[in-house]
């Protein structure tokens, strides 16, 4: 594989900057003081890079650009993973940064198609120059430390690849810094950058930690890089690949350090709850809390020095009710804060029992769903500690409503004011109820889901016994039935992420993986069946990338007639 330029993208931020926490990462002084020549001259220096890259990381979430961060200037991003999937829909608060995910009609200058691309290749530049400096620097702490501190670059670089190659297909493989910047540079196969990917997690699964008792929280480890691994060799799908995938898989859930939660654990253990709805309380998110089931949980602690900022993991607000516009109601934490309901759950999987919503059914078209949706009576998952569906009213300054039930029907739920919530997003300071920031730690690899890609490696095996198997993992801890052989599909898989994973992962990810992105869209999204088309798959090309190219760059299929 030829080495590529590094391209120069959008801001030009710098993760030492980040790192420190600077205000403006474009100060001069902090930037001289912190140059590379400066700074990658010890361990510590590293360590100063390494955790920069945990910044932009979690950037990935951010929103308004607070404290350095530079994506994304519009409503929360994740929402758009999410959003034209058989998942959700959009909400009424129609931000205008969403609406084009929504309506299928993103174009190059759509913000988010851009600020993907820039949070990608800024987060790989980074990791390339702490990479090239470790080879530079001979002054270490301990013998180990280089590879260490390249582990993680490298596994951070594969992160921000894994992205791109979803989002956009084939994308240039970037591993130096050269100057001066040149801009003239191709698209990579997909197929190639995804071989790319595995070398660097192969790389980091060696030389990772092992013991995750042994390293700060939100730290990575051998086990975060096999669970990715597993991930894209599902995605990358050439021959032996599902083998691998299975293996990698296998190998985190046979570690001794991980273990599904089946018991209450952690600082709300003794008020009602279960021990799925555990899981999601603030800072239950470590093993320090007693969480043996979260392997990769970036950081966003509340008023903690290197967490969250108010611009940080907006889920909160993009998946909770407005149920605050409706009289009878107040802001409260036991509420979840303050939501927006940006996007909200379809019906069909969710299901309508204990409201007076309509079924899915004949309106969108589900004939086939019933009332409670795909969950199974008794799913943990669905208990009311997971899934609000009671609503009463609490607003001292309405005392005719106060603690009557405020019903879901179809109104509420369509103008996105009341519907069933995800509690797993619920997030509100009694002192400051106006917040926008969730600032809780996010789980973002957990242990559950390595069973599911484990079924995944089976089910692409022609194997549905095993990946039986491994879901019904899932399934018992869960409190339901078994699946059976002949029901463990594909389709079942993906209603099974649903149950287990809802709001958590990159609904459009995962369906792009297993193929199943246009054919679901069109059974279950009535707002997204008739408009998404075939070349929807892939994102176009940001357009000022391909403006500022000299070489040839070419556009993906369906966007080419586009002029910015």
């Amino acid at each position: 594989m030829k080495t590529m330029n590094y391209i120069k993208i959008g801001i030009a931020s710098s993760i030492l900057s980040i790192a420190a926490g600077c205000t403006s990462f474009q100060e001069e002084d902090l930037k001289s003081s912190l140059a590379p020549d400066n700074t990658y001259t010890s361990s510590l220096g590293f360590e100063v890079g390494a955790t920069g890259l945990y910044a932009i990381a979690r950037s990935e979430y951010n929103t308004w650009g607070e404290n350095g961060a530079f994506m994304h200037n519009g409503a929360c991003a994740y929402e758009v993973l999410q959003i034209s999937t058989d998942l959700c829909r959009m909400g009424t608060v129609r931000d205008g940064s969403l609406v084009p995910f929504a309506e299928m009609t993103l174009n190059p200058s759509t913000l988010f198609v851009g600020s993907y691309w820039n949070w990608a290749y800024n987060l790989i530049a980074s990791a390339n120059e702490l990479l090239i400096y470790s080879e530079k620097n001979d002054n270490w702490d301990y013998p180990t430390d280089k590879q260490l501190y390249q582990a993680e670059a490298r596994f951070f670089r594969a992160y921000a690849y894994r992205t791109l190659v979803y989002l956009y297909g084939d994308v240039p493989w970037v591993e130096t810094i050269q100057k001066p910047f040149l801009l003239s540079f191709s698209r990579d196969p997909k197929i190639e950058v995804l071989g790319n990917i595995i070398k660097d997690l192969e790389f980091a699964k060696t030389y990772l930690p092992d013991n995750p008792d042994n390293v700060k929280e939100g730290k990575l480890t051998t086990w975060a890089a096999r669970h990715l691994l597993s991930e894209m060799y599902l995605l990358r799908g050439a021959e032996g690949d599902y083998k691998l995938a299975k293996e990698n898989a296998q190998d985190v859930i046979d570690c001794p350090y991980y273990s599904l939660m089946k018991s209450r654990f952690g600082n709300a253990k003794n008020d009602p709850g279960d021990y799925f709805s555990d899981m999601f309380v603030e800072n239950n998110q470590n093993r320090s809390a007693g969480n043996t089931e979260g392997i990769w949980v970036m950081q966003f602690q509340y008023n903690t020095v290197g967490g969250g900022t108010n611009s940080d993991d907006w889920t909160r607000r993009a998946w909770n009710p407005q149920y605050h516009a409706i009289d009878g109601f107040a802001l409260a934490d036991s509420l979840g804060g303050r939501g927006l309901a940006q996007i909200y759950p379809l019906k069909w999987w969710i299901g309508v029992k204990g409201t007076n919503a309509t079924t899915a059914g004949e309106k969108e078209g589900f004939p086939d769903i019933q009332e409670k949706g795909i969950f199974e009576d008794g799913d943990i998952r669905n208990s009311e500690y997971n899934i609000k569906r009671n609503w009463y009213y609490n607003n001292p300054l309405t005392p005719n409503k106060l603690g009557q039930k405020c019903p879901i029907d179809d109104k509420s739920w369509s103008q996105a004011q009341l519907f069933p919530a995800l509690k797993k997003f619920f997030f509100g300071k009694e002192e400051n109820l106006q917040l926008t920031g969730a600032y809780k730690d996010r789980m973002k690899f957990r242990l559950a889901e390595t069973y599911l890609l484990l079924a995944e490696a089976y089910l692409r095996q022609d194997m549905p016994d095993k990946a039986a198997d491994a879901v019904n993992e899932v399934r018992r801890r869960a409190k339901v039935s078994d699946v059976s052989d002949e029901e463990m599909t594909m389709d079942f898989l993906l209603d099974e992420r649903i149950r287990e994973l809802y709001g958590e992962e990159s609904r459009r990810f995962t369906l792009i993986r297993t193929g199943k992105l246009l054919e679901r869209v069109r059974k279950y999204n009535p707002e997204a069946r008739d408009l998404i088309q075939d070349f929807h798959v892939l994102w176009p090309i940001p357009q000022a990338i391909r403006d500022a190219n000299v070489g040839n760059f070419p556009q993906n299929p369906g966007y080419e007639g586009y002029e910015g």
